[in-house]
C-alpha cells in the first residue's frame, strides 16, 4: 500500500480463470494501479444457496491483492441478489409505479423493506466483515451499489405508515401537512394511507400527483428506506471493524436519492462519474465540477472518493463516445482539483458478455498493454506516484456557497404550475456555470449548512424554504454579504404548502418585494431583459415583480404587458445586498448577474477571461496551496501565471507574471 491519492478501480477476477490473475497483475504494475474493488457483484459466488457460502476464491482473490501490496476496496455484494434469493423470497422483488411484482432480474431489484433481503444481506456482510477486517490492506468497505429506484409493494407501504407516524406523530398533523380537505382526502385511519401510484394519486407518471406532498414525503421515506439497507450492513461491518472507513458508491446529481440525507452516515463520500452528453465540452467540464463539489459538501469539504468513471467509453447509452486523447487525464486531474483522494475506474478488465461487455475498462478483451487508453492510464498512475501524499486531505476555500436542496428538486418539479418545463438542474447548473467559467471557488451545500463562513450564497429555484434558512440568509446580509436567488423561489414550507402572505414568503422582506403575478410561456416564446443596456433571453417563467420603494430596480422586461417592470431587482440592507432574478436568463444574462454579485466581495477567480481555463485551489492540512490550472479548450492559451511555485507534475519552476502556454487538455498543479 502507498501513501498517496487511491488509484485502480472495480476489480471482478472471479469471471474468470486463475490464470488471466496473473496477466492482470503483471498489467496493473505497468499501469501503477494501486487499488482495487472487489466484490462488488458476487454474491452468487460467495453464497451458493441460503444455507451455504463459499469463500475460497475471494480468499484467493484478497490474499493475491495483500501480496501484491494493493489497496483493497472490499465491497458488501448486495447491489445484485442471486437467483436463488428472489426464487425462495420473491416478496425480495419490486413492486414498480404502475403496481407489478417483478420477476428475478437485472440488478438493484431488490424491496428495501424486504425481511428475507435484509437478513440475508446483513448477515454476509457480517460474515465477510468477520472474515477480512483485521487485513491491513482493506482501506474501506463499499456497502451495495448505486442505491436508487423505488418499491411500492404492501410491506413498503406498511413501512411509509410506520415511518409517517414517526414524523407526525398525529393523524390531525399528517392532514394539516398533507391539506387533506382537498378532495375529501381527510384520513380517519393509518391504514387508509396508500403509497403514491399510477393506481392512487398519479397520473401521467410519477412527477404527476394529485397531492404533493404525499408525494414528496414517499420519495423522502423511499431514501430513507435504502438508507437503512446501508445502515444495517454498516452495523454488521462495524461489529468486526471498528475503524475502517464505510462508504458507498453515490451518483452525483441524482435525483430519486436525497444524498444529503445520507450524508452523515458516510465515512467518506464516493461517486461514480458518468456526465451526461452534451455536444459542449467546457458544459460536460462544468457540469462534473459542480457534482463535485456536490459531493464535497456532503461532509462539509472534506475530500471524497471518485469510485468510478470510464476509462474510454460508457456502454449504457444509446451512442457511446470515447474519451478523446488527454481526456482521460484532464477529467481525473479535474476531480482532484475538487477535492478527490480517490480515482478509481469502472472497469479494471473488459467482461466478456452481458450489457457491459463493451463498457471500457483498462484492459480490453485481448488484455493488451500496447493500447491508447492502457498508456494513458499508465501515464496518469505515473503522475499520481510522483505527486504522492502532497494533496492528500486538502479542502477547498471556498467563500461562495451554491445551495442544493433535494426537497426543492422534488417539490418544483412535481408542481402543478406554473410552468413543467422548467428544471432545477437546468437552473442550478446555470447558475453554478457561471461561477465556474469566473473561476470562483465554490461549495455546493445543503440548505442546513451554517453559512457563516461564506460572503455569497447563491440559491436558485429555492422552491421550498424550511427550518430557519430565511433568517440565516438575512443574517449573512446584515453583515454584509450577498444573496442571489430567483423565480419560483420562497413559494412552499416543508409540506410543499404556499405560504399564506405574499410571494416569495419568508423571503419577501429580504428581498425587497412582492410577487403579484407569475405568467408562463412555451419555450419557444422569449422576452428580451434589459441589463445596462444589453439584451438578455428570458424564458419559462415571468413574475411581475412589485419592489418596494427601496428596492433598487437593475434590469427590465422589453415585452407583453409587463414589460418595462422589475426583472432583476436589489435590495440593500446595510453593507448586505439581497438579489432576485425573477425570470429564467438565457447564460449569458445569468454570468453578467452573477459576475457583478461576487465580484462587489473581490471573488472573482484568475483568468476568468481565458475561456475553457480552470482553476482550482487546495490547500493541504499544512497550510500549502496547492493551485489546479486545467485546460478544457480545443486550442492552446497563452496566460501570464498570477502566483509562483513548482509544477508538481513536470517539476517545472513558474514565477508571479511568466507567461504561461497550455496545450488542449494540459493541467498544472502549481505548489
Amino acid at each position: 500500500m502507498t501513501n498517496q491519492i487511491l488509484y485502480g478501480g472495480d476489480y471482478n477476477p472471479e469471471q474468470w480463470d486463475p490464470e488471466v490473475w496473473d496477466e492482470d497483475d503483471a498489467a496493473f504494475g505497468l499501469a501503477g494501479i494501486t487499488t482495487v474493488t472487489l466484490g462488488v457483484f458476487a454474491w452468487a459466488h460467495l453464497q451458493p444457496a441460503e444455507d451455504r457460502y463459499d469463500f475460497s476464491r475471494l480468499d484467493a482473490i484478497v490474499e493475491r491483492a495483500t501480496a501484491q501490496g494493493r489497496s483493497i476496496v472490499l465491497a458488501t455484494p448486495s447491489g445484485a441478489m442471486p437467483p436463488w434469493l428472489a426464487r425462495a423470497h420473491p416478496d425480495a422483488c419490486r413492486v414498480d409505479f404502475e403496481g407489478r411484482r417483478h420477476v428475478y432480474g437485472q440488478r438493484h431489484n431488490h424491496c428495501p423493506s424486504s425481511t428475507a433481503f435484509a437478513r440475508l444481506s446483513v448477515a454476509l456482510a457480517g460474515r465477510l466483515a468477520e472474515r477480512y477486517g483485521d487485513n491491513s490492506a482493506v482501506v474501506a468497505w463499499h456497502v451495495g451499489n448505486e442505491y436508487g429506484g423505488a418499491c411500492y409493494c404492501e410491506e413498503c407501504a406498511a413501512a411509509f405508515r410506520v415511518w409517517l407516524r414517526e414524523r407526525y406523530t398525529t393523524l390531525d398533523r399528517l392532514n394539516d401537512a398533507w391539506n387533506t380537505t382537498f378532495w375529501s382526502h381527510t384520513f380517519t385511519d393509518w391504514e387508509e394511507v396508500q403509497p403514491p401510484t399510477a393506481l392512487s394519486e398519479h397520473w401521467r407518471g410519477p412527477n404527476h400527483t394529485a397531492f404533493q406532498g404525499i408525494t414528496l414525503d414517499y420519495r423522502r421515506f423511499m431514501s430513507d428506506a435504502l438508507l437503512g439497507g446501508f445502515l444495517a450492513e454498516k452495523a454488521a461491518i462495524r461489529a468486526h471493524v471498528p475503524d475502517t472507513p464505510v462508504t458507498t458508491n453515490l451518483m452525483g446529481l441524482y435525483q430519486p436519492v436525497d444524498y444529503h440525507r445520507w450524508a452523515e452516515h458516510l465515512d467518506v463520500a464516493t461517486w461514480d462519474n458518468y456526465p451526461p452528453e452534451d455536444p459542449s465540452p467546457l458544459r460536460t467540464a462544468a457540469r462534473m465540477a459542480l457534482a463535485h463539489g456536490a459531493m464535497r459538501g456532503l461532509r462539509r469539504g472534506a475530500p471524497f472518493w471518485v469510485m468510478e468513471q470510464t476509462p474510454s467509453t460508457t456502454a449504457s447509452r444509446d451512442v457511446n463516445a470515447v474519451k478523446r486523447p488527454g481526456v482521460l487525464g484532464l477529467w481525473t486531474w479535474q476531480s482532484v482539483a475538487h477535492g478527490a483522494d480517490a480515482t478509481l475506474f469502472f472497469q479494471l478488465r473488459q467482461s466478456r458478455g452481458a450489457c457491459e461487455k463493451y463498457h471500457g475498462a483498462v484492459l480490453d478483451h485481448a488484455g493488451r498493454t500496447d493500447t491508447r487508453v492502457f498508456r494513458e492510464v499508465a501515464a496518469l498512475g505515473a503522475q499520481l506516484a510522483g505527486l504522492g501524499d502532497a494533496t492528500l486531505g486538502a479542502r477547498t476555500p471556498a467563500r461562495v456557497a451554491l445551495l442544493l436542496d433535494w426537497d426543492s428538486w422534488w417539490a418544483v418539479e412535481m408542481s402543478d404550475g406554473p410552468n413543467r418545463n422548467v428544471r432545477y438542474l437546468d437552473v442550478l447548473t446555470s447558475y453554478h456555470r457561471a461561477l465556474w467559467n469566473q473561476n470562483v471557488l465554490v461549495d455546493v451545500v445543503p440548505v442546513t449548512t451554517d453559512l457563516d463562513g461564506y460572503d455569497v450564497v447563491v440559491a436558485p429555484l429555492l422552491h421550498l424554504v424550511k427550518g430557519d434558512l430565511a433568517a440565516r440568509l438575512r443574517s449573512l446580509v446584515e453583515r454584509g454579504g450577498s444573496v442571489l436567488t430567483t423565480f419560483l423561489s420562497g413559494r412552499v414550507d416543508e409540506d410543499d404548502n404556499a405560504f399564506l402572505t405574499d410571494a416569495p414568503g419568508p423571503l419577501r422582506d429580504l428581498l425587497g418585494l412582492r410577487v403579484e403575478e407569475t405568467d408562463a410561456q412555451q419555450p419557444s416564446v422569449v422576452n428580451p431583459v434589459t441589463l445596462d443596456g444589453v439584451a438578455h433571453e428570458a424564458r419559462h417563467v415571468f413574475e411581475v415583480v412589485v419592489p418596494d420603494e427601496a428596492t433598487t430596480v437593475v434590469a427590465t422586461y422589453g415585452a407583453d404587458f409587463y414589460a418595462g417592470t422589475p426583472a432583476i431587482t436589489r435590495a440593500q440592507h446595510g453593507d448586505g445586498e439581497a438579489w432576485y432574478v425573477a425570470t429564467a436568463l438565457d447564460d449569458a444574462g445569468v454570468a453578467d448577474v452573477v459576475r457583478r454579485v461576487v465580484d462587489r466581495h473581490g471573488l472573482l477567480g484568475p483568468h476568468a477571461g481565458d475561456e475553457g481555463v480552470e482553476v482550482v485551489d487546495r490547500v493541504s492540512p499544512e497550510g500549502v496551496r496547492h493551485r489546479f490550472v486545467l485546460h478544457h479548450g480545443a486550442h492552446p492559451v497563452t496566460l501570464t501565471s498570477e502566483v509562483s511555485g513548482t509544477d508538481l507534475l513536470t517539476g517545472r519552476a513558474v514565477a508571479a507574471g511568466d507567461p504561461l502556454t497550455l496545450r488542449p487538455n494540459e493541467v498544472l498543479v502549481l505548489s
